[in-house]
């Protein structure tokens, strides 16, 4: 699923959890579209990352993970009822803009 997700709406760079730490699917990402996939490393893992790099890649995560649980708390995004791809599409395409306008304060919520 991850992969076609990222080839879909390709974009160079993409986070992923501890799920995804597999490195041929890194690798291929990378030969096949030219798309960095960054994982955060576990514990036992024999190569590992400098600590510099897992704090940024924490950090990131810790917005992206902020940011779900807004939406799923908040916004209910989990909550969207749609009859259709299309109609899921308008409800999401709908609370991504309120979030938006919310955060860049130009609406109260």
């Amino acid at each position: 699923a991850a992969e076609t997700v990222m080839t879909q709406i390709p974009h160079p760079f993409n986070l992923g959890d501890k799920g995804f730490i597999s490195s041929e699917l890194q690798k291929k990402l990378y030969k096949a579209y030219q798309i960095a996939f960054w994982t955060p490393s576990r514990k036992n893992q024999k190569h590992r990352p400098s600590a510099s790099w897992e704090r940024w890649l924490k950090q990131k995560r810790k917005v992206i993970e902020t940011v779900f649980s807004v939406l799923a708390d908040q916004y209910r995004i989990t909550d969207i009822r749609a009859n259709s791809i299309s109609g899921f599409e308008v409800a999401l395409d709908g609370i991504l803009l309120v979030y938006s306008l919310v955060t860049l304060g130009l609406v109260e919520r």
